[in-house]
Formats: structure tokens, sequence, C-alpha cells
């Protein structure tokens, strides 16, 4: 896919002020345009919330949530990348989508747990963490059963 320059001229020779831009869908582009925006997101907050953090902690702990709920919005646009890609690779293999959503679901699980768990810790509250992450775990276990039965079912067919 293309990646062109914004401002720049052909005859600058690459000198001056450009911007790479991505047209189209080139995945490897648009990761990375993503995970650019989500790194300078992430530092410009941990540097503000650093400053906050002096006079009142409780101020720096939203500044947090809320910069992570930004990041989240941006890779929000890949996830919905990835459940096509999973889709797509499920009819190729022949799957069907119940055995993917188990998947779905405790990626999902494993994502919220970890961010709620640092969550907790960077507000001081570790014990809280431990209990999110213990139910985290034991949620995950849950979706994941239907996903064990089918290996097992399907095993036995198998060996029928």
């Amino acid at each position: 896919m293309e990646s062109q320059r914004i401002g720049c001229s052909p005859d600058d020779g690459g000198a001056g002020n450009c911007q790479a831009v991505c047209y189209g869908k080139d995945p490897v582009c648009l990761v990375m345009e993503i995970m650019t925006k989500a790194a300078a997101l992430a530092v410009t907050a941990l540097l503000c919330a650093g400053v906050v953090r002096r006079g009142a902690q409780e101020f720096s702990v939203l500044l947090v949530l809320a910069a992570g709920t930004g990041i989240f919005v941006l890779a929000a646009e890949a996830m919905g990348q990835v459940l096509e890609h999973m889709e797509h690779m499920s009819k190729l293999a022949q799957i069907e989508e119940t055995v993917l959503r188990p998947v779905v679901k405790t990626t999902a699980i494993s994502i919220l747990t970890k961010i709620t768990g640092e969550l907790c810790r960077g507000g001081g509250e570790g014990g809280l963490a431990a209990f999110v992450e213990t139910a985290g775990t034991m949620l995950a276990l849950w979706v994941a059963l239907p996903l064990a039965e089918g290996v097992l079912e399907l095993m036995g067919q198998l060996l029928v």
C-alpha cells in the first residue's frame, strides 16, 4: 500500500516539514500510526500525571484513566480489523463462529483484567488489584469451558 507525504514537493529532496500519511488499508502502516499516537498520548499523560501527582494524586489517577480511555479508543479500530480477519480465517478453515467466541471473550476479559489491575495498583490498591485479577481468571476460565468441551467432544469422535 502507498504511503504519501503531506506538505512535500517532489523536488524538495525529502527536506522540509513532511508527515507520512497512510492511504488504503495497509495493516502495517495503520498499526504503526495507531501505536505512535498511543505512545505519544501515554508519554504526554505520564509527564502531566507526574506534575499533577505532586499537588493532587487523585487527579493524577483521573488523568491516567482519561489517557487510557483515549488509547483504548485508538485501538478499537484495530480490534475491528482483528475480528474481521478472525471471521475470514474461520471461514477458510471451516470453523464455526461459536468456536471463536470464547477466544474473543477470553481475550477481552484478559485485557480488561490487566487494565483494571494496573489502575488499582496505580491508585495504591494492590489488594483490590489481586481480587480483580482473581475474578478475571475465574471468568476467563468460565468463558473458555465451552471451547474445552468442544475439543473433548472432537477427540471423542476421532477415537470412535
